[in-house]
């Protein structure tokens, strides 16, 4: 009898081996999921990976504009699982989460701000509103994406990175308030908790093929060539 009606279409071995074949790096999972809830609503949750890879790739994509082409990749990934459902839309001050398109905004955050240092980088979009916000819950939070080298680590020409995803202070609508609150929280984290969770956890192993879209704003890209001008011009001088 046929499985057809399991709703699970089976893993092609085929995909599965091309898949491993692609991959330039190895991505673990080091922690599980970390989530605290504060007295009054808020929820903070951080997943993390351990990335390995040859030292020489990591070199490469150490820079500035890699950094804003994984911010980007994250979104790609987003639509990508969602089947096109979520979509995130560009303005000048904001990147927004929406069902298809507007006025379907689950999540408006502001534009992103940068903080790169010698072995560590971050990207944060602070939450401005959107559906799934708690009207007191606009403009408190955030998610970041953040990534890190450790040196003591490396080892011949295997270089050790660790990539991380949180969101803090985050009020979620569904979580309610007042004397829903314990049955909100509840729904919470039988639903919306736990998508976020699979989808993240998704997106750290999808790192391993080291597939970084391009930036659809390239201004970190544009800062660094603007340095390397710069740079030239002074030992020309």
């Amino acid at each position: 009898m046929s499985n057809s009606l399991d709703g699970v279409r089976p893993r092609d071995p085929r995909r599965l081996l091309a898949r491993r074949r692609d991959a330039q790096a190895q991505v673990n999972i080091v922690k599980v999921p970390e989530s605290e809830d504060s007295e009054d609503g808020a929820v903070t949750t951080k997943q993390t990976a351990e990335v390995t890879l040859p030292r020489e790739e990591l070199d490469r994509i150490w820079s500035p504009e890699y950094l804003e082409r994984l911010a980007r990749t994250y979104w790609r990934f987003l639509s990508r699982v969602s089947l096109g459902i979520l979509r995130v839309l560009y303005t000048e001050d904001a990147r927004e989460v929406a069902v298809v398109t507007r006025p379907f905004v689950l999540l408006r955050f502001h534009k992103p701000q940068y903080e790169i240092g010698e072995n560590f980088g971050t990207v944060t979009w602070p939450i401005e509103k959107g559906l799934l916000v708690q009207h007191r819950g606009r403009g408190k939070g955030f998610l970041r994406i953040s990534v890190r080298r450790f040196p003591e680590k490396e080892s011949g020409d295997t270089a050790v990175g660790e990539v991380s995803s949180e969101v803090a202070n985050f009020y979620p609508t569904i979580a309610g308030r007042g004397k829903f609150a314990r049955v909100g929280r509840a729904l919470y984290r039988m639903t919306q908790f736990r998508i976020h969770i699979i989808v993240t956890n998704a997106f750290l192993r999808s790192l391993a093929r080291l597939d970084l879209e391009e930036s659809m704003v390239g201004a970190l890209k544009a800062g660094a060539e603007e340095e390397r001008e710069k740079e030239e011009a002074a030992g020309a001088v």
